[in-house]
């Protein structure tokens, strides 16, 4: 079993400090995938700066974090959410320029990106991050580690999405950490390939089922 943690949607003052404690103590090394309008606050901006300084990657989950690009019809969003969440970023960006979109409840398809919008990351050499274990701790604080563990039963390497927000839900990190461990298990910073449909602007992976078609 490996697993590969990151977390979505912070950085925020009531949680994050609490994650970045926990992984710390458990020596776990993560990426955490930051809302540029969160960054725009300083004391988000700290944490995310912390988590950067104790070895975390930090990627790009676009700024506002509404609406999936594949729903957004004409509108082009991508230099708003994408581009603007960059420059937020500066010297916190991984080499990579890790990105993750919005999959509005965890689900992959073709909400996920437009056109466009897969033009825009191919022409910024970004890469695109996606998961395949998604526990949904933000609906189920209390239950989603027995969630999050048959999960990881179930394949080989799980790049696991979990949220530092003020749910309760991170609480039990350490003891989802744990359980992993006692399995016999290791957690990892890299991504499995499958997940990976995008390197540094060059498809990977088929990527027409992650794009809405063109209008």
């Amino acid at each position: 079993m490996q697993v590969t943690l990151t977390f979505d949607n912070g950085p925020e003052p009531e949680v994050t400090p609490g994650v970045l404690d926990t992984l710390r103590r458990r020596d776990v090394a993560a990426t955490f995938f930051v809302l540029g309008r969160k960054l725009a606050s300083p004391d988000r901006r700290a944490l995310a700066e912390r988590a950067h300084d104790e070895g975390h990657w930090i990627g790009n989950h676009t700024y506002n974090h509404k609406v999936p690009f594949g729903e957004c019809g004409e509108v082009d969003p991508s230099e708003a959410e994408i581009g603007r969440t960059q420059s937020l970023l500066d010297e916190l960006t991984h080499p990579q320029r890790l990105f993750r979109p919005f999959g509005k409840g965890g689900q992959l398809g073709p909400h996920l990106l437009s056109p466009t919008t897969l033009a825009y990351l191919k022409a910024g050499r970004y890469t695109c991050v996606l998961w395949n274990a998604i526990p949904r701790d933000w609906e189920n604080p209390e239950g989603w580690v027995d969630v999050a563990m048959a999960q990881c039963r179930t394949q080989p390497w799980a790049l696991m999405v979990v949220h530092d927000l003020p749910t309760g839900a991170m609480a039990g990190l350490d003891a989802f950490i744990g359980r992993v461990l006692d399995e016999g298990g290791r957690f990892r910073q890299e991504f499995p390939g499958d997940c990976l449909p995008l390197l540094e602007g060059r498809e990977i992976l088929p990527m027409t089922h992650l794009v809405t078609a063109a209008i």
